[in-house]
């Protein structure tokens, strides 16, 4: 693995729990608070049993674009490399897709959405 870390992936949910990053980066990650303006938060079941085991949860939040700009969905800003991103691909499920966001902060960061 590369010691280039200068992807932000946004995360509000399972990628900010240690048992995830273990398991999906070989790492903790670190970062900051930050948030995703024109979100809404709701949750999804997950059923795949390798995401199950790393997250130990059955329901994950999952956000979407609301169309409201006061709406807004808290988080975790991480800085990571290509081949963690392409981690964080393989560990989300088909409830999910990447795209691009302006972050409260002003930093663009690849965030997992509703698919």
């Amino acid at each position: 693995m590369t010691d280039t870390t200068d992807i932000l992936l946004f995360s509000y949910g399972t990628l900010q729990l240690e048992s995830v990053q273990l398991s999906s980066f070989g790492r903790r990650l670190d970062g900051e608070p930050d948030a995703v303006p024109g979100y809404a938060r709701t949750m999804v079941e997950i059923t795949d049993p390798a995401v199950l085991a790393a997250s130990g949860e059955r329901f994950h939040p999952i956000v979407s674009a609301s169309g409201d700009p006061s709406d807004e969905v808290d988080g975790t800003v991480f800085r990571i490399s290509a081949e963690e991103l392409a981690a964080a691909d393989r560990y989300e499920v088909a409830d999910y897709q990447r795209v691009q966001v302006r972050l409260r902060s002003g930093r663009d960061a690849w965030v997992y959405v509703k698919a």
